[in-house]
């Protein structure tokens, strides 16, 4: 994470984890939107953020200003219910009014190469995230960014193959591209993962670490040391 300065909050109970986590996604929103008029969130996959995203949908928001994006996906069918996509539309998206044309998937049903060109043209317009949501895995992967595997940089998305965990076949945003962004909340919980934890806060060649944030990381955890 470079020199940026992280801070870690770590919460008793699964219920506070959640409900920080969403007190946090909200907060940034409403200062964005009075700031810019517009809030542009990156969500993350993997059953971690479900909980909290079904809590944002019991929330008010000014949701017809929300941008939502994805920081990666699996390649399967467009409506496999092992999609990040399906997740957040059946947890949270499809419960509250944001426009549409403000929630910009991931067309991996068409594949890895052809997916991620098409992501890459998309966010050409985009300049900074406001927010991106991360996981962290019991590997230490981020997005579908995987250790020991190799991504050019240069690029804002790229496809991924060969992933550890299935599907093999994926779409990541690259580091690069998910620094583009004010702030970074990770989400992090379980005890099967506190060893890759304690090697990325160790500045370990995780792929957390190539992450940063023009403002702020914030870390939230769950059943971690």
């Amino acid at each position: 994470m470079n020199t940026m300065q992280i801070t870690h909050i770590k919460h008793p109970t699964l219920e506070d984890f959640e409900n920080k986590a969403c007190h946090e996604i909200l907060n940034c929103a409403q200062k964005s939107i009075s700031l810019r008029d517009k809030f542009s969130i990156v969500l993350c996959g993997g059953n971690t953020p479900k909980g909290i995203f079904k809590k944002l949908a019991m929330h008010k928001a000014d949701w017809n200003k929300w941008h939502i994006y994805f920081g990666d996906e699996r390649c399967l069918e467009k409506n496999n219910p092992d999609r990040n996509s399906m997740m957040a539309n059946e947890a949270w998206l499809n419960h509250v009014p944001i426009m549409s044309s403000h929630k910009y998937f991931i067309d991996a049903e068409l594949g890895p190469e052809k997916a991620a060109k098409n992501y890459e043209q998309l966010l050409s317009n985009i300049s900074t995230f406001d927010l991106v949501l991360l996981g962290f895995g019991d590997d230490g992967h981020v997005a579908s960014l995987f250790p020991e595997h190799h991504w050019d940089n240069s690029r804002s998305v790229i496809p991924v193959y060969n992933a550890p965990k299935l599907p093999r076949e994926r779409v990541s945003l690259t580091p690069k591209r998910l620094s583009k962004a004010r702030k970074i909340l990770f989400l992090v919980t379980g005890s099967n993962k506190q060893t890759s934890f304690n090697r990325w806060m160790k500045k370990k060649d995780l792929p957390a670490a190539c992450v940063c944030a023009e403002e702020e990381i914030k870390i939230l955890s769950y059943d971690l040391l």
